[in-house]
């Protein structure tokens, strides 16, 4: 009880101005930072209201001291909240999912500044623009730098007093052309810093500036009749213009704009982030909040927002937004378009929004086996017709060695997964010699009758492995023991891997990519591979005997492949040696076709 009195006492302290108030819990760590217009108030709520919320309620049990920071305004609150938030993460407070480091475009301090790519932002006066949430637009705008400027690559120290010493020599980068050789005096440090100040205007996205002046060149050196360097400004102008027809998505005149949009999925929300100068987007980025006390869509956006504008080093005079985020920024206008192009450019940011919110969805997919493993029965229900989700199936495969000696596999998947207590190995009892079709039939029956009179779950889906034929006999099982029309069965035929239905002669073909096809063909696979470690048994007790396994050298393995292929053993005797190479390797093929002519045979 002495805790919560200190609280109330802290509480009674507190003052009634704008700021940010910090939480502690008993082990003296901050667990919560909140900002305030009226400090007193805001943390007062939290210890006097009946909280809906689990989590608030945990919170203020966990409270054992409070501090605060005065600031003059509330969005000076907001900016400390920011700060403090990224510094000491509190487990309350909310979460920005996003560790990237970003790249910035640096021009050097020096003479004959360089131009460089960087993560780290060092205070030594040269100048740093972005940062770059994509480093494809970053490159790109290197690239277009460099296709219309030559700029110096090199690390010299190109002062004056070492230019003069001729200490230096030109380097390869001046005879492709792609440097005017500054080290050696071939170009002023004045003309130099005029292209400088061109690309500085390029990066910031005042490129219809640019375009004007080198236009306004162009005209002058074609009126002193210089007509090669005037082609080679026009040739600067194309490609600038490309760059700008590229990348304008709206009306040039809206200009130095953010745009901010969001969009939400239970506890996560995506706020995408877009930077305009004259109708191009030249930042854009989206990062996932988690959410942890229920906080408002407008926390969230005004949080989210104000670490943008710190981030991209954004002064820009206008904001656009779905709705008011509450909070003032002087001199800054925030609007909240209905119609026209800043409508346009707030649904744009929502489409990137969505994008990254399905994209991180289908991550975690793949990391959440029940939510992808429902997802994918849901597809297969779609994709096979079903009026019930497959969660249950089995599938089945006939095989036998030599033309004799059939068996059967059967294999049982639950939930997309194999479950190896339900395999089953079937040896054929009531059909004589090689007929696939009356295998099928007899296992399926024998499989399902059991089930019956067991008294045991059935499946929703059958598979078996075969065309028109083999799904044909598993019918005729089904509809003998009167299950016909309440288990959906297929047959996957393997050429084109068609699959094929019950009295539809027209197979269904599944798009070779689809989760549909993959869940199946596994199972198919699983059900062939069952089936030959039976056969591996039974030749490993001897119940198998083939001529095949009795040559020295020659195993189990090797025969079935030669009798998949050639289908007899006297198809085999007659193969020529380069025939049985392509089948099992030179060196075993060596031995089966010096075994059998040998014997003279």
């Amino acid at each position: 009880m002495a805790e919560h009195i200190n609280l109330a006492q802290i509480i009674k302290t507190l003052p009634e101005r704008p700021g940010v108030y910090q939480y502690f819990n008993g082990d003296g760590i901050i667990i919560y930072v909140g900002k305030a217009k009226n400090i007193k108030k805001r943390v007062s709520s939290y210890f006097t209201r009946s909280h809906q919320s689990g989590k608030v309620k945990v919170l203020v049990k966990m409270v054992a001291d409070i501090k605060c920071i005065v600031t003059d305004t509330e969005l000076d609150a907001l900016l400390l909240e920011n700060n403090l938030i990224k510094k000491y993460q509190p487990k309350y407070n909310i979460q920005l999912k996003d560790d990237k480091s970003f790249p910035w475009l640096c021009i050097k301090k020096e003479p004959f500044p360089r131009i460089i790519s960087t993560r780290h932002v060092i205070k030594d006066g040269s100048e740093y623009f972005g940062p770059y949430a994509s480093v494809r637009m970053m490159k790109t705008l290197m690239e277009i730098v460099k296709q219309l400027y030559q700029i110096r690559t090199c690390s010299l120290n190109l002062s004056q007093v070492n230019i003069k010493k001729d200490k230096y020599k030109v380097c390869l980068e001046f005879h492709l052309g792609n440097c005017l050789g500054p080290c050696v005096d071939k170009q002023s440090e004045e003309d130099y810093n005029n292209t400088i100040s061109q690309v500085k205007r390029i990066i910031k996205g005042n490129i219809s500036s640019v375009i004007e002046e080198l236009a306004g060149l162009m005209t002058t050196l074609a009126a002193n009749m210089e007509f090669e360097k005037a082609h080679l400004i026009k040739e600067k102008i194309e490609i600038l213009e490309k760059y700008k027809s590229k990348s304008t998505i709206v009306n040039p005149r809206i200009h130095n704009v953010d745009v901010v949009s969001m969009v939400k999925s239970k506890n996560h929300s995506y706020i995408n982030y877009l930077k305009v100068i004259n109708g191009s987007i030249i930042q854009a980025h989206t990062v996932e909040v988690k959410t942890k006390l229920e906080e408002t869509d407008q926390e969230i956006l005004s949080y989210t927002l104000m670490d943008f504008r710190n981030r991209f080093d954004s002064q820009s005079k206008e904001i656009i937004a779905p709705f008011d985020p509450g909070i003032t920024i002087p001199d800054v206008i925030i609007t909240v378009p209905k119609r026209g192009d800043k409508k346009h450019l707030l649904e744009l940011s929502e489409r990137n929004a969505k994008h990254t919110m399905i994209e991180k969805q289908k991550q975690k997919d793949l990391i959440n086996p029940n939510r992808h493993k429902n997802r994918i029965l849901a597809q297969m229900q779609k994709d096979l017709r079903m009026n019930v989700i497959p969660s249950h199936i089995e599938c089945f495969d006939n095989s036998n060695f030599q033309g004799d000696y059939p068996v059967a596999a059967m294999v049982q998947f639950i939930d997309t997964l194999p479950n190896k207590k339900g395999y089953r190995h079937y040896n054929i009892k009531t059909v004589e010699g090689p007929n696939d079709f009356a295998s099928m039939e007899e296992v399926v029956k024998r499989r399902y009758s059991r089930l019956l009179n067991e008294n045991k779950s059935l499946p929703q889906l059958i598979i078996v492995d075969g065309g028109k034929g083999q799904l044909s006999s598993a019918v005729k099982a089904l509809k003998s023991i009167g299950l016909y029309g309440k288990i959906a069965i297929v047959g996957i035929a393997k050429r084109l891997e068609e699959l094929y239905f019950p009295d539809d002669s027209v197979p269904l073909y599944i798009n070779k990519t689809s989760e549909t096809l993959k869940v199946i063909q596994r199972m198919r696979d699983e059900a062939h591979r069952f089936g030959i470690t039976h056969h591996r048994k039974k030749f490993e007790k001897g119940t198998i005997k083939s001529e095949l396994t009795s040559i020295e050298g020659i195993g189990f393995s090797t025969a079935q492949k030669l009798l998949w292929k050639f289908k007899s053993v006297k198809k085999i005797r007659a193969a020529s040696l380069n025939d049985l190479s392509d089948v099992i390797g030179k060196s075993k093929a060596k031995i089966v076709f010096s075994y059998f002519n040998n014997q003279g045979v």
